[in-house]
């Protein structure tokens, strides 16, 4: 679902008016933030075997995404290991592979269903959070460490698109808190199933393998 319903600037409006809002603020970091990110991404080379690996890895997350174990009443949910293949691509091609393929994934999943209210929040809760899981290719003599921190980098962004956008869903109680502890029951479980499944592939027999084949 797309509704854009937000306040924009009008003609006559003040800057003080226009920059009064923090969604002003809000929206021009997450630009910046784009753009660093696409920068980023724009100066990977990929060669052919790469890029069959990242449409692999991306299919087999959106198909892993479909089985689902828990999901939950306001979006999210635990699935059967959906960020594995992101985040092994992060491991095997290092981080700036692992982000472009966290972004695509994340456009695939924006294009099979998505429920969006800004621009902004579109890219704290589809764009962003699965570029995050790249950062796991930082850790790669430790893979449980760097899905921890990737997974800590989705958690994060989802936590920002419920405390700015949807509030209004945690009744009484603190937004923020609301945020974090919805947001973690969902992603805490993923992330311990990520671990387990990482550990149990052997992948310094997988990447010295595919070494071998280039």
């Amino acid at each position: 679902m797309f509704d854009f319903n937000f306040k924009t600037p009008h003609v006559g409006d003040s800057l003080k008016e226009v920059f009064s809002n923090p969604i002003i603020y809000i929206t021009l970091l997450c630009l910046i933030g784009l753009v660093i990110a696409l920068v980023v991404i724009r100066n990977v080379k990929l060669d052919a075997k790469t890029m069959t690996y990242v449409g692999i890895a991306i299919a087999l997350g959106t198909i892993l995404k479909m089985f689902t174990i828990i999901k939950m009443p306001n979006g999210g949910a635990v699935t059967l290991g959906s960020m594995i293949p992101i985040i092994f691509v992060a491991y095997i091609y290092g981080p700036r592979v692992g982000m472009l393929t966290g972004f695509l994934f994340g456009v695939i999943d924006l294009m099979l269903g998505a429920y969006v209210i800004h621009p902004v929040q579109l890219l704290l809760d589809y764009s962003f959070p699965f570029m995050a899981l790249g950062l796991a290719g930082y850790f790669k003599n430790n893979i449980a460490l760097g899905s921890t921190v990737g997974i800590i980098g989705r958690y994060i962004c989802h936590v920002l698109s419920g405390v700015i956008f949807f509030a209004s869903y945690a009744g009484n109680q603190n937004p923020l808190i609301y945020s974090l502890i919805y947001n973690a029951t969902y992603l805490i479980p993923e992330l311990i199933i990520t671990i387990v499944v990482l550990k149990l592939i052997p992948l310094n027999r997988i990447e010295r393998s595919l070494s071998k084949s280039c």
